[in-house]
């Protein structure tokens, strides 16, 4: 029976051997002419089929394939013809030739894409092994067993197969098979092999072969480099599944226990496949068909829902793909509680961000700003939260980790300035919002205050009609003690400043210079006294000429370090006089400002001026709100008191 060569014509299908046939099946719009005893020796409901037909005869008048056929009825006028049609064939037309060959001895090749259909279409044929032996039915079990199930590329694929043959397939069991297969194999792999994005190699062995080679340590020598440039590579796969068998998959892993990344892993780049614009370096999703707005939206609410919470040990990519599912997610009306997870998810891992990243167009009307800050206060609120709960759960086991936590706080510190810096030049961002977001951070999450005095003084270049009071209440957000001699020399000749604010700047600024002189001094008076006392000591251990020869290089190290002091004193000295001479500037100008008020207010008519209405004016106007009073820089300094916290310096 193998010599029989099947042919087709147009929507029929002939099994030329020769002799006429006397069978005719109806599969979809495909007619099948084969021959009754290849069919019944393996088919147990063919065989009932044809026996019931043979039973109650009927004889075929017309044949509607045309004169072919009409010939072919004329010859075997006398002959009976078994006429029926299978409505709802598992895998179509397609399966049921493949399974009327192997009736007829026709070697068969099977494949992970039409093994499924086939397992299908032998139960619904009944081609059991007790019916005959080595039928269908065990045949493609074998080779879902021995050769699918072992390679998660191979079962992605059968997993696929099986969304057109449900609830059949689900019924066999072949669907659960295929999602314990893939999870098992991921479970198996190892978490650091999972890369971002995940490569694509074209050259690299076959994920059966990969798979196989975790099972022997022969293939596992054989993998060795190639091992970290395919372990990923069944996550191609991952984008033939539809949403409701990906869900499956993804539940089942969850319910083994699988690694946080590779959950993770599978989700985002299932995201990938279908969503456009996650990825900014990629607009164009990976697959060829976009789904509607509608499936993007709850397939986008299915991946953040089952997001892990925790945080995964991955790169800034990884977070830079979370940012773009939020923007995704924002574009899609996904629900509020879809993306309040997601922001939390950032949150936790907000120190892996970049400046890029917190850029989120605001795509609400009802914010009037260019970028989402509310977004963005919000998900530094979460980093926040999680920080002090890490800080208040330590333990002495995990002291040697504060470091870590500090670092990844003052990393915040610094994007958040950044930040600060990108969103001041926005005309319509209030001021209520740039200060709340500059003091969310505590105080210990910036060593200097250089990023949020640039932020500041673009806020105020951007915003040039800010009254004197919000201009105040902007530059109060700065710590001058946390500025650097540099930033101090800019702010002290900054026009944008309020005076009040320069006045600080200059006081902290002389007062950095005092302690840098101090401690100079210091350092030049223990120097002598130190190569001393080390002079004594090599004295005390050297012998004869030796001694004498150690202390001759004291001495004159001594002298250098003395001669290094002198030089920065004069340095610092010459800085002290600038500083007393803007110092001097600036104390005419109150003079000038205090002859100007009380000129206005004698010529003035009280009746006219409405009492001291143009002294409060000018007060406002100048922002003076203290006694009008000339500043003598000769006296003596008062005792400033160190700042307990923001929230009581900015009482006021």
């Amino acid at each position: 029976m193998a010599s029989e060569k099947p042919s087709s014509r147009g929507q029929a299908w002939f099994c030329t051997t020769g002799l006429p046939s006397d069978v005719v099946i109806e599969v979809d719009d495909m007619t099948f002419h084969l021959h009754k005893f290849p069919l019944m020796s393996k088919s147990r409901k063919l065989h009932e089929l044809i026996t019931e037909q043979e039973t109650n005869p009927t004889r075929i008048q017309r044949n509607p394939e045309g004169a072919e056929g009409e010939e072919e009825i004329e010859e075997a006028d006398d002959q009976h013809y078994c006429h029926m049609s299978l409505p709802d064939f598992p895998g179509g037309s397609e399966a049921f030739e493949t399974a009327a060959k192997f009736c007829y001895g026709v070697k068969i090749e099977l494949s992970s894409s039409n093994v499924v259909p086939l397992r299908c279409a032998g139960d619904f044929l009944e081609m059991t092994e007790e019916y005959s032996e080595d039928n269908l039915i065990s045949k493609t079990e074998r080779f879902l067993a021995q050769s699918v199930l072992k390679s998660s590329k191979d079962s992605i694929t059968a997993l696929k197969s099986c969304e057109g043959l449900m609830p059949m397939a689900d019924t066999l069991g072949i669907v659960e098979m295929c999602i314990e297969a893939i999870a098992t194999r991921a479970a198996s792999a190892d978490p650091s092999l999972f890369g971002w994005p995940v490569s694509e190699n074209a050259g690299a062995p076959s994920s059966q072969a990969l798979w196989r080679g975790q099972e022997t340590s022969s293939r596992r020598k054989g993998v060795g480099a190639s091992r970290g440039a395919t372990a990923g590579s069944w996550f191609e796969e991952l984008g033939l599944l539809s949403l409701t068998m990906f869900k499956r998959l993804i539940f089942e892993m969850k319910a083994r226990d699988l690694s946080s990344e590779i959950i993770e892993s599978c989700l985002i780049f299932y995201a990938k496949q279908f969503i456009p614009g996650i990825s900014r370096s990629s607009r164009k999703p990976s697959s060829s068909t976009i789904p509607s707005e509608n499936e993007q939206r709850e397939l986008i609410e299915t991946v953040i829902a089952n997001l892990p919470q925790e945080k995964t040990l991955r790169s800034s990519t990884a977070t830079r793909i979370l940012f773009g599912l939020l923007r995704t997610a924002n574009i899609l009306n996904a629900s509020e509680e879809c993306k309040a997870a997601l922001e939390k998810k950032i949150g936790s891992q907000l120190e892996q961000a970049t400046l890029d990243d917190l850029l989120i167009p605001s795509y609400s009307y009802l914010n009037e700003t260019l970028y989402d800050v509310d977004c963005v206060e919000r998900i530094l609120v979460h980093f926040l939260d999680g920080f002090e709960e890490r800080s208040a759960s330590r333990i002495e086991g995990e002291d040697e980790n504060s470091g870590v936590r500090s670092a990844a706080l003052m990393l915040v510190g610094k994007l958040i300035d950044g930040y600060l810096s990108e969103i001041a030049s926005d005309a319509n961002l209030k001021p209520e919002k740039f200060y709340k977001l500059a003091m969310a951070l505590p105080d210990h999450a910036r060593l200097f205050d250089d990023g949020l005095y640039r932020a500041v003084d673009v806020y105020l270049k951007a915003h040039p009609w800010r009254t004197e009071e919000e201009r105040d209440k902007i530059c109060s957000v700065m710590d001058c003690p946390k500025l650097t001699l540099e930033a101090c020399t800019h702010a002290a000749q900054n026009e944008r400043l309020p005076l009040r604010a320069v006045v600080q700047v200059l006081f902290f600024e002389q007062l950095q210079l005092r302690q840098a002189i101090a401690g100079t001094l210091m350092a030049a008076d223990v120097g002598p006294a130190g190569a001393e006392g080390r002079e004594a000591n090599r004295q005390q251990e050297e012998q004869g000429g030796e001694e004498e020869d150690a202390g001759v290089g004291g001495g004159a190290r001594a002298v250098g370090t003395w001669r290094v002091a002198v030089r920065e004193n004069q340095v610092l000295r010459l800085d002290m006089d600038s500083m007393r001479t803007r110092v001097h500037e600036l104390e005419r100008e109150c003079s000038t400002m205090k002859r100007e008020i009380e000129k206005i207010d004698k010529a003035v008519p009280p009746s006219r001026a409405g009492g001291t209405g143009w002294r409060n004016s000018l007060t406002k106007k100048f922002g003076c709100k203290f006694k009008t009073q000339v500043c003598d820089s000769h006296e003596q300094p008062s005792v400033v008191q160190a700042r307990k916290g923001r929230a009581h310096r900015h009482h006021e």
